[in-house]
């Protein structure tokens, strides 16, 4: 891949916020180029064997609810054959057991493309004994299973992540029409990680555009709605600090991400739609340097790179309704208005936009939305012991 170099960087404590950067080639050729050696190139290459070596120790996770089988397909299709697909379902199983059909159409694809992959259901009671062993008790509802969300499915696509012993976890969402699309977003998060000297890295994808029907034609629309509104006031945020106005952050709503396994499991996550823009907020909270971040200590000196980079595909998955929209939005601003580090000039703004929205009413704020703790202080080798993997690649 022959990708941009990073133009420009905002620093928050101990966080390097790459700007946005752009892919010249998807395929950069077999043979390196030495011109690509000169420190004044504006461009890089990244080798394949490079990508190949990351994709080897990467594992996809699709969390699934009852989407269209030939999407999920689709998405089987687009990601490299040296990546292993962690498919998480939480598709319905009475009265149309979806579940069941799901699982029929991976185990067929990968069968016939010899491929290796692993299939759970987010209800499952031996998923849910995996956090039970681990006394990771705060995603398990009352009845013992894990609870319902895309933000919980993703949790437990990166506890079996970690028990496979993987390096790196990607997360791609399965309303995505083009299995090309796909392919470009896993080499671009090898890309991203490829680049950090870090062992503390995360690449979010800005998709080139978002098509819509628009009179007789289609309409590349490049931002969307809620992406507008969040970026913005994460921008605000670290401009409170720094004293510098920014637009760094692009990716705020970004589904489409990738992490070292060493920061994602460092990482809170929270639930709803608030868990892509929490990322952001969490980072501020652990390696910002604010309020010391003690428990942090490692990441803070090897410092985190943040990688964005925009797709040369469009992004084209099933439209939302603006009941849906309001509820993303009011959920990516939450997470940001409820941090102990929220300055409080930026949480008057937040609610007049929010109001301005019709999203609040005068007088209310935004919902709390539930966080669950870092998996990192999981003993994962008596989990390993409890349960072989090998043995339920499907369950």
């Amino acid at each position: 891949m022959r990708i941009e170099l990073p133009r420009y960087a905002e620093r928050f404590g101990a966080v390097l916020f790459h700007d946005l950067q752009k892919v010249y080639e998807l395929d950069g050729g077999m043979l390196v180029d030495e011109a690509f050696s000169n420190p004044f190139h504006v461009i890089q290459q990244i080798p394949l064997e490079r990508l190949h070596e990351i994709e080897k120790d990467l594992v996809i996770v699709i969390p699934v609810r009852n989407e269209r089988l030939r999407l999920l397909e689709g998405i089987l299709s687009g990601i490299p054959h040296a990546c292993l697909p962690l498919i998480i379902s939480n598709s319905q199983t009475m009265p149309i057991d979806r579940f069941r059909m799901e699982r029929q159409a991976v185990d067929t694809f990968c069968r016939y493309a010899k491929k290796n992959y692993v299939m759970a259901h987010q209800q499952s009671p031996e998923l849910a004994g995996l956090f039970q062993s681990a006394g990771y008790h705060a995603l398990l509802n009352e009845e013992g299973l894990i609870r319902n969300g895309k933000a919980e499915g993703m949790i437990a696509g990166l506890l079996l992540a970690r028990l496979l012993g993987k390096k790196y976890i990607g997360f791609v969402d399965a309303d995505n029409y083009f299995p090309g699309a796909v392919f470009e977003y896993v080499r671009i998060f090898t890309a991203g990680l490829s680049q950090s000297s870090s062992r503390y890295s995360m690449v979010r994808i800005q998709w080139h555009s978002k098509p819509k029907i628009s009179g007789n034609g289609l309409f590349f629309a490049k931002w969307g709605r809620v992406s507008r509104i969040t970026n913005s006031f994460l921008n605000r945020f670290i401009s409170q600090y720094t004293g510098f106005e920014t637009d760094v952050i692009k990716t705020g709503n970004a589904g489409e991400h990738a992490l070292s396994m060493d920061l994602a499991l460092q990482l809170e996550y929270s639930a709803g739609f608030s868990v892509e823009t929490n990322h952001f907020v969490n980072m501020f909270e652990q390696y910002g340097g604010i309020h010391g971040n003690g428990a942090a200590v490692e990441a803070m000196q090897a410092g985190v790179n943040l990688y964005q980079i925009e797709s040369r595909n469009p992004h084209l998955h099933d439209g939302k309704e603006d009941g849906h929209l309001e509820e993303m939005i009011e959920s990516s601003l939450s997470v940001l208005y409820h941090t102990p580090l929220c300055p409080e000039l930026l949480r008057h703004e937040i609610l007049e936009e929010l109001q301005r929205l019709n999203i609040l009413k005068n007088g209310q704020e935004p919902a709390l939305p539930h966080r669950y703790p870092a998996l990192a202080g999981i003993d994962f080798d008596k989990v390993v012991k409890q349960f072989d993997l090998e043995k339920h690649s499907n369950f």
